[in-house]
């Protein structure tokens, strides 16, 4: 019988498969060692300096107001409430502005690809005009050049006795909840469940006729009459906080303050000149060919956008609009600039200076938005993907 011949391994540095991985091992002894002496320098030097190491200062007073919280905060709170303020403030930014600046650059998106020449020309001048001027100054027009020069409140402008616009801020209305609250969620939750139900079933009887019913008159019939007799019954759901000048300032109401106004116009604005740009792009990636298909077919303009152009302009749109969303939670730390109490402003800022943890801090402020945007990340991921076309 023949025997197959024995191969011995070569383990000898003339093997490029063993340099490589002797190349590697110490690429990675050299990386771990030159961390721990980062390490083992800067306890060194914290030790020498007598500044103690750790996150045990969160739970310290932190002895200073803040402009705006979403949740109640006194003068003092901890530095751990400071950081859960500072986080809602920040969530709150990102998201008006995501919202704003994705409605606004759809609109304007579709405007550059209007036939009306002047309606074309508008869009086009915005955004070559926001797009490239940066946002940092963009946040200062808007900051001190518009919203500054307002009014004081006892010239503010009114409306309806109820909105209050001023250098102070925004003025409006706040609710907040009555006997009728629990009625009024439910009857709420009734209908979104009726109106679910007659969404499927006009769906399966658009796939067997092919036609379509009107899906909204019942449930909004059943809303109307389920939230007036819960208002009858059980009294208001929604007891509203009007605000009223006296002295000085309004009291009252809830205030959008000018830093939050000025941060969330000069973001929307300046973020969607390039999301226009994708919705453009994404919508002129599809043939030509189904734009035509589909007139021939007598849909109107609108269904054509809606049922053929946008599902398939939708795989070109998503990554690039998930880059811009992640643009604009990085572009809030923007907001120190003008005193707006985001994360950076307060935890990177405010609590560094006084309490001098600057390794513990920054990392705080680099993980959240770390986290913020894997979160944005992984959800738009997961739309893209429920989304994608399926060739078969």
């Amino acid at each position: 019988m023949l025997q197959r011949p024995t191969v011995k391994s070569d383990l000898s540095l003339t093997n490029p498969a063993v340099r490589a991985w002797l190349y590697q091992i110490i690429l990675v002894i050299a990386v771990l060692a030159f961390a721990g002496y980062l390490v083992s320098n800067t306890v060194t030097n914290l030790a020498q300096r007598g500044i103690t190491s750790g996150f045990a200062f969160l739970n310290n007073s932190a002895g200073f107001g803040i402009i705006q919280h979403l949740i109640d905060y006194q003068q003092g709170d901890t530095y751990a409430r400071v950081f859960v303020v500072g986080l809602l403030n920040t969530l709150l930014v990102s998201a008006i502005c995501i919202v704003c600046a994705s409605l606004l650059g759809f609109v304007v998106g579709l405007a550059r690809l209007s036939d009306n020449w002047l309606l074309r020309k508008l869009s086009t001048f915005y955004i070559e005009t926001f797009r490239n001027i940066p946002p940092l100054l963009q946040i200062f027009f808007w900051y001190f050049a518009v919203l500054r020069n307002l009014p004081g409140p006892r010239q503010a402008v009114n409306a309806l006795d109820t909105f209050f616009l001023s250098n102070r801020g925004l003025y409006i209305p706040s609710a907040e909840l009555g006997s009728g609250a629990l009625s009024a969620v439910l009857s709420l939750v009734a209908t979104l469940m009726v109106a679910i139900l007659i969404s499927r079933r006009s769906k399966r009887y658009q796939a067997l006729t092919g036609q379509q019913r009107k899906t909204w008159p019942i449930p909004l019939t059943m809303l109307i009459v389920l939230m007036g007799l819960s208002h009858l019954v059980f009294g208001p759901a929604l007891h509203w906080d009007v605000p009223e000048l006296k002295g000085f300032n309004f009291r009252g109401g809830m205030v959008l303050i000018p830093e939050l106004a000025a941060l969330a116009l000069a973001l929307s604005i300046y973020t969607s000149s390039f999301i226009a740009e994708i919705i453009r792009s994404g919508i002129q990636s599809v043939s030509h060919g189904q734009h035509e298909a589909a007139l021939s077919l007598g849909l109107p303009k609108s269904v054509t956008l809606k049922k053929v152009i946008l599902p398939q302009a939708l795989r070109v749109i998503i990554p690039p609009l998930t880059s811009q969303y992640l643009n604009i939670v990085k572009n809030s730390s923007l907001a120190a600039a003008i005193g707006y109490p985001d994360m950076v402003s307060l935890f990177a800022g405010t609590v560094l200076n006084q309490t001098g943890q600057a390794i513990e801090t920054i990392a705080i402020t680099m993980s959240v938005y770390l986290i913020i945007s894997l979160l944005i990340s992984l959800v738009m991921n997961v739309y893209n993907r429920k989304i994608a076309l399926i060739e078969r």
